[in-house]
C-alpha cells in the first residue's frame, strides 16, 4: 500500500514542540554521540536502529555514495526502503566527525550541524547532517547528506599525487602529441568548450581518463567573447571559481564576459586540457557495445573519426539554439530582426528605435546598453519577471559562498540541504530581499512592470532550477524602467508584424527599426538529434527541471542512453557536479559501476 509523504515543512521549534534551545548545548558532544550511534547501527545492518535516529519527516539526500544516482528520500518509509535495498551492499564504514556547531538561522529554527567523513566499499565519502531538538530533550536527524568524493585507488592526481618527475626538453612535444591524439583515441569526447565542457575535461584529466574537447569557435571563451558587449556576470566571484584554480584575490566581484572568456582560455592552457578549436562534431553513432564513432570536421575541411567510450554534450541549457517566436506578417516588416544571442552593441543601432521582446536578464542588459548610447528603446514584457538587486539579493541568496569561503566546502554545504527544504528557507530570504528592495519594486509596479517572486515565492534560484531563466538580477536597469528611459510595453499579446513594427491584440502598435528577441533558447535536444539521430534524442530523459524528489532531471548522470552524458549549469553547478559526472565515467572504466547497479 502506498504511503503518504510527510508535508514539506521546516523544522520550526513550534512544530517540534520545543520552546527554546539551550545556548550552552555541547554541539560537538551531541553530534559525536549521534554519529557513533549511527555508525553502530549501520555496522549491525540494523535498519530500524538507523531509523530511530531520524525524525519521521527526515530527509536523506545522496549523491552517488549509496545509489550511484542523485536521490532525495523524504520520510521514514522512503528512507527505510533505501536502507533495506542498499545499506548492506554499500558497506559503509569508518565514520569520523570533522566538525559540529549549533546554528540558528532564524529565531524559530535551530539545529546542530555536523560534518563527517566515511567510506563505502568503493570510495571515500563525505557527509553533513542537521540534528533538531525534540520535546523530550534529545536530538534527532532532520537532514542527512552523503556524497561520493573519490574512488579508492583512483584518486585525483593533485597534491601529493601530482607528477614529481622533472621534464627536460620533452614537455612541448609531449603536449602536442597528447593534444592531437596522435597515438590513440580519447576515452571521452566532449562536445562544447564552455565552462561545462572545460570542467568535465579537467576532472577527467586528473582522474587519468584521456578526454578531448571539441569546440566549434576559434578560441576557448568565444561563446562569452562574442555575446553582447554589455554582458557581465551577475553571480559574484566567490560563487564562480573554476575547479583547482580559483580566480585571483584581486578579481572583481562581478566578472565582465570578455574577462571570463580570456580566463577560460588561459585556464584550459594552464590545466593542459586537450582542446580542438574551429572543429565541429558532425555525426555520432553508437555501436552495439554502447560505444561511439564520432566524426569531427576541422576548419580545413579534413575529418577524423574517433572511436570513444563516452560522449559528453556540454552545449548549454539552450544548446546555443535561439528561440524565435513566429507571428504573421513577418515578410511585411521593413526593419531588422535579431535574436539577443546575435546582438553585439547598442552602437550598431545609433539613431534608430528599438523594441526588445522579453523582460529578463538579456533584455534588461541590452536595453540599458541602448540607453547608455542614447537609443530609443522599448521593452515588451510577455509575462511577469522576478527582480532583485544584486546589492541586496546576492549576499543573502548566496551567503554560503559570499565573501570568500572555500567554494568546495560551500558547494557541499549547499547540497546538504534538500532542494525543497532549501526553497522553504528561500521563501523567507526572498521576502527579506523584497523588503530591502522595496523602493525599486514599488517603483516598477507603479509604471506597470509585472513582478513575481519565484516559484511559490522561493526566489530566482527556484526559476533557475525549473526553467533556467525568468528573472533579472538588477544592476541598474530597473531604475531606467522606472524613470521611463527604458519604455515599457505589456498587457497584450503580440498579434502580428506591421511594416513598421508590431501590433498587439488590443490594437496598440509599437514602431521599431530594430526588433530584438530576448526570448531564450530552444534547448539542446535539436542539436543532439542532428548529431546523434532522432532515435538517440528520443531515448534521452527530459533535460533540466526537477524530479518529484527535487533533483535535477537527467544532467550530470545517467541520461537513459548508456555512455551518453549531459553537462550543463552555471559556473558553480558545473564546478561541483563535473566531479560527479567524472566519477561515474571513471567507475565505469574501472569496472566499479554498471548501469543496472544504479538505484534509480
Amino acid at each position: 500500500m502506498a504511503t503518504t509523504a510527510p508535508p514539506i515543512a521546516l523544522p520550526t521549534l513550534d512544530r517540534l514542540g520545543v520552546k527554546a534551545v539551550p545556548t550552552d548545548v555541547d554541539a560537538e558532544q551531541v553530534a559525536s554521540l549521534w554519529l557513533e550511534s549511527l555508525a553502530q547501527q549501520i555496522a549491525n545492518n540494523n535498519v530500524d536502529g538507523v531509523l530511530s535516529l531520524f525524525a519521521p519527516d527526515a530527509w536523506w539526500r545522496d549523491m552517488l555514495a549509496l545509489t550511484w544516482e542523485f536521490r532525495t528520500f523524504h520520510g521514514a518509509a522512503k528512507i527505510s526502503k533505501l536502507l533495506q535495498d542498499r545499506l548492506a551492499t554499500a558497506k559503509l564504514s569508518s565514520f569520523k566527525l570533522t566538525s559540529a556547531k549549533l546554528e540558528s538561522p532564524y529565531p524559530d529554527l535551530a539545529w546542530i550541524l555536523g560534518q563527517f567523513t566515511f567510506e563505502s566499499e568503493v570510495g571515500t565519502c563525505s557527509g553533513i547532517f542537521r540534528l533538531v531538538p525534540t520535546a523530550s530533550g534529545s536530538w534527532t536527524a532532520f537532514t542527512f547528506y552523503t556524497n561520493l568524493e573519490d574512488l579508492k585507488g583512483f584518486e585525483e592526481r593533485v597534491g601529493p599525487r601530482r607528477n614529481f618527475l622533472p621534464n627536460h626538453g620533452k614537455w612541448l612535444d609531449e603536449r602536442k602529441r597528447e593534444r592531437e591524439f596522435a597515438d590513440s583515441d580519447p576515452t571521452v569526447l566532449i562536445v562544447g568548450g564552455g565552462q561545462s565542457g572545460i570542467d568535465v575535461a579537467v576532472r577527467m584529466k586528473l582522474m587519468g581518463v584521456p578526454a578531448l574537447v571539441i569546440e566549434k569557435n576559434a578560441r576557448i571563451g568565444d561563446q562569452w567573447r562574442y555575446r553582447y558587449q554589455a554582458l557581465c556576470l551577475h553571480d559574484p566571484v566567490w560563487y564562480d571559481h573554476m575547479p583547482y584554480m580559483p580566480f585571483p584575490p584581486s578579481w572583481p566581484v562581478y566578472t565582465p564576459a570578455h574577462k571570463l572568456a580570456n580566463w577560460l582560455e588561459s585556464y584550459a592552457e594552464a590545466m593542459e586540457l586537450n582542446v580542438w578549436t574551429s572543429s565541429t562534431v558532425t555525426k555520432a553513432e553508437q555501436d552495439g557495445n554502447n560505444e561511439w564513432n564520432v566524426t569531427v570536421e576541422k576548419a580545413d575541411g579534413t575529418t577524423r573519426v574517433f572511436h570513444v567510450k563516452h560522449l559528453v554534450f556540454s552545449i548549454g541549457l539552450g544548446g546555443n539554439n535561439p528561440k524565435f517566436p513566429k507571428f504573421p506578417g513577418q515578410e511585411d516588416y521593413q526593419g531588422e530582426i535579431i535574436h539577443s544571442i546575435y546582438h553585439n552593441s547598442a552602437k550598431d543601432h545609433l539613431g534608430k528605435k528599438v523594441l526588445i521582446v522579453g523582460a529578463c536578464t538579456s533584455a534588461h542588459d541590452i536595453a540599458a546598453d541602448y540607453v547608455d548610447y542614447g537609443v530609443d528603446v522599448t521593452m515588451y514584457q510577455r509575462e511577469s519577471t522576478y527582480i532583485m538587486t544584486t546589492k541586496e539579493g546576492m549576499p543573502r541568496t548566496l551567503q554560503t559562498w559570499w565573501g570568500g569561503s572555500d567554494p568546495d566546502a560551500a558547494d557541499r554545504m549547499d547540497a546538504s540541504m534538500p532542494i525543497y527544504i532549501n526553497e522553504e528557507i528561500s521563501k523567507r530570504v526572498t521576502k527579506e530581499i523584497a523588503e530591502a528592495d522595496k523602493e525599486i519594486l514599488e517603483g516598477l509596479e507603479k509604471v506597470g512592470f509585472k513582478l513575481n517572486y519565484g516559484h511559490e515565492g522561493a526566489g530566482f534560484l527556484s526559476h533557475t532550477r525549473r526553467r533556467g531563466g525568468g528573472y533579472y538580477l538588477d544592476v541598474g536597469a530597473s531604475q531606467l524602467v522606472i524613470d521611463g528611459k527604458i519604455k515599457l510595453k505589456n498587457g497584450s499579446e503580440i498579434k502580428r508584424y506591421t511594416k513598421t513594427g508590431l501590433e498587439f491584440e488590443d490594437g496598440s502598435r509599437v514602431d521599431a527599426d530594430v526588433i530584438v528577441f530576448a526570448t531564450g533558447f530552444e534547448g539542446p535536444q535539436p542539436i543532439i538529434a542532428r548529431i546523434c539521430g532522432q532515435e538517440i534524442a528520443d531515448r534521452i530523459r527530459p533535460i533540466w527541471g526537477l524530479t518529484p524528489e527535487g533533483e535535477f532531471q537527467t544532467v550530470w548522470r545517467d541520461t537513459g542512453v548508456p555512455n551518453f552524458w549531459i553537462m550543463m549549469g552555471n559556473l558553480a553547478w558545473c564546478r561541483f557536479h563535473s566531479k560527479h559526472l567524472a566519477l561515474q565515467i571513471k567507475a565505469i572504466e574501472e569496472g566499479l559501476l554498471r548501469n543496472e547497479e544504479r538505484y534509480a
